[in-house]
């Protein structure tokens, strides 16, 4: 019976779907219940394949729980470029860089809100700058998350907003900035607050963030 019932899923997986679908699975795992959540055999019991059969593409948990990772930064750089969709640039140079940086942080700080569970996964595993901008962890427009605020930036010093001497490492200060303002709402003493509060708290956060840089 249990022969039958292996053999049928790993039939449908042969061109290499399995990885994809357990990395799918992963993914449900952490947006239901953060990284902690992200068990390599629940997710092979969810992709309907024996146990085993996960390791011809995942060492252990560690290795799927960051591809999984990889998965949520590319959410949250989604999350950005639909704060850039919905404020279209006006024409005007200082206006439109302004904007864009400040989408940076809304898309950033709405993700986390949105999806606790998948923002806290994006950044739980080691990791460093080298890949920040792997392909693995952009979104649909083929940018990561560390990549869009590097771009808001640049288009600051264009704009004659930012000293060009000031530019280098900028994204360590604006990132460090939106992220820790999404950790205290989700998982620190801010999480109490009602959103009108949050929202009032992120404007004048990156009220802080133009002026600062």
């Amino acid at each position: 019976m249990s022969d039958s019932r292996e053999s049928s899923p790993r039939s449908t997986y042969r061109h290499g779907d399995l990885r994809d679908a357990l990395v799918a699975a992963g993914v449900e795992m952490a947006r239901e219940g953060g990284p902690s959540a992200v068990v390599l055999r629940e997710a092979t019991r969810r992709a309907g394949v024996s146990p085993n059969a996960a390791y011809r593409h995942f060492a252990d948990r560690e290795a799927l729980l960051h591809a999984v990772s990889d998965v949520c930064l590319g959410f949250s750089a989604d999350r950005i470029q639909a704060e850039f969709d919905a404020h279209p640039g006006t024409g005007d140079l200082e206006s439109d860089a302004r904007q864009m940086l400040r989408a940076v942080g809304l898309g950033y700080i709405g993700f986390a809100r949105e999806q606790p569970g998948l923002f806290r996964t994006a950044f739980t595993v080691p990791d460093d700058l080298r890949r920040a901008a792997d392909p693995e962890k952009a979104g649909l427009n083929g940018l990561t998350p560390f990549q869009l605020v590097g771009l808001a930036l640049d288009r600051l010093v264009e704009a004659g907003l930012l000293p060009p001497e000031r530019r280098p490492n900028a994204e360590f200060l604006a990132w460090a900035t939106v992220h820790g303002l999404g950790m205290l709402v989700i998982d620190g003493p801010l999480r109490g607050l009602d959103d009108q509060m949050v929202d009032y708290a992120t404007q004048r956060l990156l009220d802080m963030v133009d002026r600062g840089l």
